[in-house]
């Protein structure tokens, strides 16, 4: 018995141990801008967490007060917990498995594309509106205007995903930099849709730009890998 409760009492542990981390990254993920403006895995990571921290004190509480049906719910609860945690993760790590940036010439940021990315996750943004407006909110386009003065400087910086696909026109446009957030337009802007959807006025910019999306989508890809 002793030993069987020793066991027990490890096996707590380990979750408990595991369970801190779990709801971590959950709180982790709230704070971070495309998560905060998409939420999607935020709350079951941290509801998962949490309720393994409880099965866990209830573990502890049937082992040392010797409580059989406690002990056989904490068995059956933490395996389903178990097996719904590992599913989670896979579930991210397939979903996430596309969206690398696209190279373009002369250029040290990359660039995005919403085909780059898996159905699942492009339809997480079909609903833009709000995203749109929570992204507006930011401060990411106007740091880049009190960055960089120089296009040079411009096109040699690592951009996030956000500030290349939300607060610039694509490259293929052929737009002429003024600064990062105002470019002077080609005569011909039908390379693209993002092309004529790029908007001088700051409240505007790419945000309406698939690009935008793109971009979001890459950072939601980046952040769920980290914390994954």
């Amino acid at each position: 018995m002793a030993l069987r409760n020793n066991v027990i009492g490890a096996i707590n542990l380990v979750a408990v141990l595991l369970s801190i981390p779990i709801i971590g990254a959950g709180i982790w993920l709230t704070t971070e801008p495309a998560d905060s403006c998409v939420k999607i895995v935020q709350w079951p990571v941290i509801i998962l967490g949490v309720l393994i921290l409880v099965v866990a004190v209830a573990g502890f509480i049937g082992a040392f007060w010797r409580i059989p049906s406690l002990l056989i719910f904490y068995l059956v609860a933490m395996l389903v917990l178990i097996v719904m945690l590992i599913c989670l993760a896979v579930f991210i790590y397939a979903v996430t498995l596309r969206g690398h940036g696209n190279i373009e010439p002369n250029r040290s940021y990359l660039e995005y594309h919403m085909d780059d990315f898996s159905v699942w996750l492009r339809r997480r943004v079909t609903k833009w509106d709000h995203i749109r407006n929570c992204l507006r909110s930011t401060t990411m386009c106007a740091q880049l205007n009190q960055t960089y003065r120089v296009a040079q400087d411009f096109f040699n910086v690592h951009l996030t995903p956000m500030q290349s696909g939300c607060c610039k026109p694509p490259t293929k446009c052929g737009y002429t930099f003024v600064n990062p957030t105002y470019w002077i337009s080609p005569i011909n802007t039908a390379a693209d849709m993002d092309c004529m959807q790029w908007s001088n006025e700051q409240t505007q910019l790419c945000y309406n730009c698939d690009s935008c999306k793109a971009g979001l989508l890459a950072t939601i890809r980046l952040e769920w890998r980290r914390a994954n």
